[in-house]
Formats: C-alpha cells, sequence, structure tokens
C-alpha cells in the first residue's frame, strides 16, 4: 500500500507565509490617518461643489445687451403649480399667468416704479414669544 501524507499543520502554513500572521497587523492604518485622510476626501469634494456651482452660475448668466432685456419682476403663486409672474421688457410689464406647460399674458401695463424697501430691523419680524425666549439667557 502507498504511504499516505499527513496534512500540513496550521503552524507549517503560518511558517510558509511571508511574514507570517504579524505582518498583518502592522499594516492596518492608524484611526488618526484615516480621519484625516477622509477629511481632505470631504474637502476636496465640497470645493470641487462649490467650483462646479460657480462655473455654472457663470456660464448661465446673460451678458451684453440681452441682460437687461428681461427681467423677473415679481412672481406669486395662485396654486399648486400656478403662479402670476410680472416680467418688464424694456418700459412695460407683462402680466403673465403659468401654468404646467403653458403660459399666458393677462395684462399689458406701463412700468410702475417700484415702493422702496423699508429697512425693518431683525428684531420686528421676530415673534414676541422667541424674544423673551432669547433675552431669558
Amino acid at each position: 500500500m502507498p504511504k499516505q501524507h499527513a496534512a500540513p499543520g496550521l503552524a507549517t502554513i503560518l511558517l510558509l507565509l511571508p511574514g507570517g500572521a504579524s505582518a498583518q497587523a502592522s499594516t492596518a492604518p492608524s484611526l488618526g490617518s484615516g480621519l484625516l485622510q477622509m477629511f481632505f476626501a470631504l474637502a476636496g469634494v465640497l470645493a470641487l461643489l462649490f467650483l462646479s456651482l460657480w462655473l455654472l452660475k457663470k456660464l448661465t448668466t446673460q451678458r451684453g445687451s440681452a441682460a437687461g432685456l428681461l427681467r423677473v419682476v415679481a412672481a406669486t403663486a395662485v396654486g399648486t403649480r400656478e403662479r402670476v409672474v410680472i416680467v418688464e421688457i424694456g418700459s412695460t410689464w407683462l402680466v403673465l399667468g403659468v401654468a404646467q406647460g403653458q403660459v399666458s399674458a393677462l395684462a399689458e401695463i406701463p412700468r410702475q416704479p417700484m415702493p422702496e424697501q423699508s429697512a425693518t430691523p431683525m428684531a420686528a419680524t421676530i415673534p414676541p414669544w422667541l424674544q423673551k425666549l432669547l433675552h431669558r439667557k
């Protein structure tokens, strides 16, 4: 009968591996360097996001004579998907009804003087109960 060889033991396999089991423990990154790397990656992604938004804004703004030709003066919602919009074209205001997939001219009026925005202090817009809560601290 032929001789049967015994399977090599775990100790023999570990000895045959380069560096043994201790090589895996020494290559694990530290927690601090992992967090630092994650922080820099996040900062890079945010910088790329802001750069792309800035570039998109620069590419979509109108330039030259077309920039002052058309301006939205005011808009208000009158339904879930319906709006009334006042658009200034030259010295004329167009009152438009905007619905899903449709724009209708409602009226055409001469340009009106815009009321000046009064500089209301921020405290005037805060509700009284919130002012009390802020002064309590």
